[in-house]
């Protein structure tokens, strides 16, 4: 019993540590908005892919701001968002071009020193976390898939309810099967660390939308070479927090279905903040489909700037 609480000690300190180094960066280096001093609501990183160049422009013309509107979201509301990408295992190829061809376009992208790959996701979202809290002095960062539905001030009204917690951890909280079978979707090859076959994981928030308070991503940065990594990005975020004092928001406006379930949500007045379908692990076909859910379950065009958080 001792040696777990000074285990939960010692956490504790590792993670204001690496809130006060954080603090010290952001006051001693320039941000990329080119303010040394200044503080952040919450940071939101959509995870994408070198071949979802019709899913971040199908993002950029529904829920997410461009151009001089996504400044000035971060000037007079303290939002950041990027889509985040690391690297093609060939540096400086056709793949990374045509990033840093886009990125000249739009402004819009956060590159990570990380090799892209499916089965490298949990490595991403470590690289993720530990990037943007070095570049961002925020509250909350969140992770958001390039194939969801965004509600920005719903999901801004959702974290700040939070903001006095110290270790917060917000997501739509599941506990699905353990898959011990090889060749099937979402196996775990350490399925024997969960005990018999058939057991099902810990409480974790689902991969397509969580976030965290400013000292869990400061705790994932300073301990990013010991935290290991499952074969699911979601399940492995999950375990990192486990041991330590972290408080699970099980919030399910994070969590939406498409129309007609976010439509009929909104006009009883429980306006969502985040919308996918479930059996494709985002929106089915959403280049197709995101504008026709932003239109019937987006919120009013004026309410993310007039809200305050």
């Amino acid at each position: 019993m001792l040696l777990r609480t000074l285990d939960n000690e010692i956490s504790i300190l590792e993670m204001k540590l690496a809130a006060a180094k954080a603090e010290h960066q952001s006051l001693s280096n320039d941000t990329p908005s080119g303010n040394s001093k200044r503080k952040y609501f919450m940071v939101i990183g959509i995870n994408t892919a070198f071949s979802s160049r019709k899913r971040r422009d199908s993002v950029r013309e529904t829920w997410m701001p461009k151009g001089e509107k996504r400044k000035k979201l971060e000037k007079e509301k303290g939002i950041v968002i990027r889509f985040v990408i690391g690297h093609s295992s060939t540096t400086g190829g056709i793949l990374d071009k045509a990033i840093e061809a886009e990125e000249m376009a739009h402004g819009d992208f956060l590159r990570l020193e990380h090799v892209e790959g499916y089965m490298e996701l949990s490595a991403k979202t470590k690289a993720y976390f530990t990037t943007a809290i070095e570049l961002w002095d925020a509250e909350f960062y969140v992770k958001v898939d390039d194939d969801v539905h965004v509600n920005l001030a719903t999901l801004g009204m959702a974290l700040a309810a939070h903001r006095t917690k110290p270790r917060v951890y917000i997501g739509c909280m599941k506990s699905g099967p353990v898959i011990a079978r090889k060749g099937v979707r979402y196996h775990e090859p350490e399925y024997w660390k969960f005990g018999e076959v058939g057991n099902k994981y810990f409480r974790h928030a689902t991969g397509q939308l969580y976030a965290i308070s400013k000292d869990l991503a400061s705790y994932i940065s300073i301990n990013q070479h010991v935290l290991h990594k499952y074969a699911n990005e979601d399940v492995s975020l999950g375990s990192w927090f486990i041991g330590i004092d972290v408080e699970h928001v099980d919030d399910r406006r994070l969590c939406c279905g498409t129309p007609p379930d976010c439509e009929w949500k909104a006009q009883l007045g429980n306006i969502c903040a985040a919308s996918f379908d479930w059996k494709c692990s985002g929106i089915c076909k959403s280049v197709e489909r995101i504008a026709e859910v932003h239109k019937r379950c987006g919120e009013d065009e004026n309410a993310l700037w007039s809200a305050s958080f």
